[in-house]
């Protein structure tokens, strides 16, 4: 397993921060044996443990420092009791299973667009605005090495191509608004509840016509 050794927390890892080489390398493939493997399952059962802590909804193999195409999502329904239907219903979010991924590959993404506040473990304490695909198609290794293919739509489409990302050796820095780029603290303060389009329009300033 490349990259920089994982560090433990207790029963979890230590989740690397943006300026780790890990996060800019693109990962390598597993392969059925090693995803049959204990050791493999350990360390999924580790990253769903540091995923569910931190909390967040999916992390990604290099978040906790190993060069792997290996990415675990789960949006709990616990998370979305802190959103009004009406942004729920906006950002198509629902719920999802725990999912491990390996080696996920988008094979389709639709043109239409959609742009939200997106964050990252690795990227701590900040968000920005994020313009992603609204529906992908996804082909991925489940943990018993069998082929799997799915589509997400939404929310889930956004956390597929998050993660994906990270396997890529991508964050959401390198795709973001750069005039949204705040702060968590602000992110709650001045803009989450706003809609997106009030957010753009203060934050990002039509070019005045000479």
């Amino acid at each position: 397993m490349s990259g920089s050794p994982p560090l433990f927390v207790g029963a979890t890892f230590k989740i690397v921060q943006a300026g780790d080489p890990v996060l800019r390398m693109p990962a390598r493939a597993v392969t059925p044996e090693e995803i049959r493997s204990r050791e493999m399952q350990q360390l999924t059962s580790r990253m769903k443990d540091t995923m569910r802590d931190a909390p967040g909804v999916g992390l990604a193999a290099p978040q906790v420092g190993l060069s792997l195409q290996l990415a675990v999502i789960e949006d709990r329904a616990e998370y979305l009791r802190g959103a009004s239907p009406e942004q729920l219903l906006e950002r198509q979010r629902e719920e999802v299973p725990f999912f491990v991924a390996f080696n996920p590959c988008i094979v389709h993404a639709s043109e239409e667009t959609a742009e939200f506040f997106e964050g990252c473990l690795s990227v701590s304490g900040f968000g920005a605005l994020v313009r992603r695909s609204l529906s992908v198609e996804v082909e991925y290794l489940d943990e018993d090495a069998q082929p799997q293919r799915i589509e997400g739509r939404g929310w889930f489409a956004r956390i597929l191509q998050h993660e994906i990302d990270h396997l890529n050796g991508k964050l959401y820095i390198d795709r973001m608004e750069p005039r949204s780029f705040t702060t968590s603290e602000n992110l709650a303060r001045y803009w989450k509840d706003l809609p997106v389009a009030d957010v753009r329009e203060r934050l990002v300033p039509k070019l005045v016509q000479k």
